[in-house]
């Protein structure tokens, strides 16, 4: 693998230990690793120099939450003011039509905007197995994030409570316990890789608890600390969510999914925005994660999630986009953007500093997935680094905190470089090897497809 040298860096935020945060300084990448941290590194026997003059290097950024194939779904009138369950309803319909091609195609845009906004490393939460559909679309994907070189955390979803046992989803898009624990146990064997700096780990994940069973949550639970493997789920995003739990289920959401085993340092919540004081306190002493979706809260109106009472109790919280139907964007920057300001309003003017955002997005979300390899810039680390160009219009006048100037100015620029276990994806703000404009005219011709499809299945226009 190449030798490849950052040199000359503006502003390095490494999130290491010792030193946060470097003036002119160089970074050495050798065989997908940091090799070397500092200023004037020796050049001898680089295979390429990359000049990262007037630019500010973070850790490549971690995304936590994420439905890729929601892509395709995007920006849909039908939806774009609907609440979180109305949201679902319409779209389950949309999502029926999902096949090999859609998720292929949804996987190249999504893990391409991350790559492009400075996110190396994702989780995704792959939940819908329409019966009429291949049922190894997430082998699609997972082969798709492979090609793509992103550090990956794909989730084998699952929903078992369809419409005609109480639940959200049409039943031709759920599966019986028995065919999810079937086809867990299928890609856990052909793709999960538990050694440190892993490309591929899989991740067990149960939709919510308005879509599975009490039986497949615990029978998922057992089967994943048998695998040892994580567990992620939707929890607390709504107020909704909360009263169904208490009028179906006679608990609390938190107290439900305890009760089937899903608390630890092996599970992580997507959302969180309801939990109460003794909750919080309750995901902190079992080290249960949180991923944070401030756009997605906000895009559907469910709240702003409690993040810094969570952080100063001692909750694991990482960032995440979630899907690009609910944001509309992979865009992670702009997720840390709102991030910073929201709990400005939600809490108070100084609750969210810019050094928390980051340690969120970096070794935040590291903590949630359990990989220590990634979220800062330290020698034997991961060599996976987000490089933004400060010396744009955008950023005249903020060199007096150049670390935070991305998230106080701009509007989310593109990166400079992404590099991914030493693998140059981004260059100059493109995506290398991918071309985009083909991509959107593939990306849209599909979302047509099943855009059209359900319309006329249903009679009724999404436009």
């Amino acid at each position: 693998m190449a030798r490849i040298l950052l040199r000359n860096i503006h502003t390095l935020v490494t999130m290491g230990e010792i030193e946060r945060i470097l003036h002119n300084a160089d970074v050495l990448i050798q065989d997908g690793r940091i090799a070397g941290v500092g200023r004037n590194l020796p050049a001898e026997g680089i295979d390429r120099i990359l000049d990262a003059t007037n630019c500010v290097a973070y850790p490549g950024f971690v995304n936590c939450h994420h439905h890729l194939y929601q892509t395709l779904t995007r920006n849909i009138p039908k939806v774009q003011n609907a609440k979180l369950f109305d949201w679902l309803i319409g779209l389950y319909e949309v999502w029926r039509e999902l096949s090999e091609e859609a998720v292929e195609v949804s996987t190249r845009v999504g893990v391409g905007e991350l790559l492009l906004s400075g996110c190396t490393t994702t989780s995704d939460h792959f939940y819908v197995f329409p019966k009429k559909a291949s049922r190894e679309l997430l082998d699609v994907e997972i082969e798709t994030a492979r090609k793509l070189g992103v550090r990956f955390h794909p989730t084998r979803g699952s929903m078992s409570r369809g419409k005609s046992k109480g639940g959200l989803p049409p039943d031709d898009v759920v599966q019986d316990p028995e065919e999810i624990l079937g086809d867990c146990d299928r890609v856990i064997a052909k793709y999960h890789d538990p050694n440190p700096f892993s490309m591929c780990r899989i991740v067990l994940a149960p939709c919510s608890p308005f879509s599975v069973t009490t039986e497949l949550l615990r029978e998922t639970a057992e089967f994943a600390r048998a695998k040892k493997v994580q567990m992620h789920t939707h929890l607390c995003e709504t107020v909704d969510e909360e009263a169904y739990c208490l009028k179906n289920l006679g608990m609390r959401p938190l107290e439900y999914m305890e009760s089937t085993g899903w608390v630890g340092p092996d599970v992580w919540y997507a959302h969180g925005i309801y939990f109460n004081e003794q909750e919080i306190g309750k995901l902190a002493e079992t080290q249960t994660g949180i991923s944070h979706c401030p756009v997605s809260n906000l895009r559907l109106g469910s709240g702003i999630a409690p993040i810094p009472k969570m952080l100063d109790t001692g909750v694991k919280v990482g960032i995440g986009v979630d899907g690009s139907a609910s944001n509309d964007s992979s865009n992670f920057l702009r997720e840390m953007q709102l991030a910073m300001l929201v709990h400005r309003v939600g809490t108070a003017v100084d609750s969210m500093p810019a050094i928390r955002v980051i340690e969120m997005a970096t070794k935040g979300g590291a903590a949630v997935l359990g990989q220590p390899e990634i979220g800062s810039v330290e020698v034997g680390k991961a060599a996976d680094l987000a490089v933004f160009r400060l010396d744009k219009i955008d950023y005249a006048g903020a060199m007096a905190d150049p670390a935070a100037a991305l998230l106080f100015c701009g509007a989310g620029p593109r990166a400079e470089y992404t590099i991914v276990a030493g693998r140059v994806l981004v260059e100059k703000g493109c995506l290398v090897g991918e071309d985009e404009e083909a991509l959107w005219a593939r990306a849209n011709k599909v979302a047509e497809r099943m855009l059209s499809a359900a319309e006329e299945k249903l009679g009724v226009s999404y436009r």
